[in-house]
């Protein structure tokens, strides 16, 4: 579905508190809690989201995190389900990819993510690769209740 640009404006910086919590629950993320999003917008190294104008709630985003330097990650692409296919997921990445372009210069930069199935075609589109040759992808939850499941 085409996007109709009037209808969607992109704002920089992080939404409020509030609107992350939402989104990250309507749009499929791991659900977090407000403390834990009061903690976590504020190191955002940038960010962008997305409003609705007519109905002006937030309804997409995106951040990045990293020294400003040589090490950048994607976190929080979240797109509501009711806006999807519409080129937002789209405009948040450019934008972010683009700041992240603007410090670099004719640096090399280092820029990753974790991509779920759903973002994996949009994250390709934008020039990113599995590179199982030079490195792979690890994460590990740190629960606050034990050890680590390592089942």
């Amino acid at each position: 579905m085409a996007e109709n640009p009037d209808e969607y404006e992109l704002r920089d910086g992080v939404p409020t508190v509030a609107d992350y919590v939402r989104l990250r629950r309507e749009a499929g993320l791991t659900p977090r809690g407000t403390e834990q999003a009061e903690r976590a917008l504020p190191g955002s190294w940038a960010a962008c989201h997305v409003v609705h104008r007519p109905t002006g709630k937030t309804v997409a985003m995106g951040r990045v995190i990293g020294d400003g330097g040589w090490y950048f990650h994607v976190v929080d692409m979240a797109v509501l389900p009711a806006h999807q296919r519409r080129g937002l997921g789209d405009r948040i990445l450019t934008r972010l990819l683009d700041g992240v372009r603007a410090v670099a210069g004719d640096e090399d930069v280092f820029v990753s993510l974790m991509a779920d199935p759903p973002g994996r075609r949009l994250y390709a589109r934008h020039g990113f690769t599995e590179d199982r040759d030079r490195s792979i992808g690890m994460a590990m939850w740190l629960r606050s209740d034990g050890p680590p499941d390592r089942g």
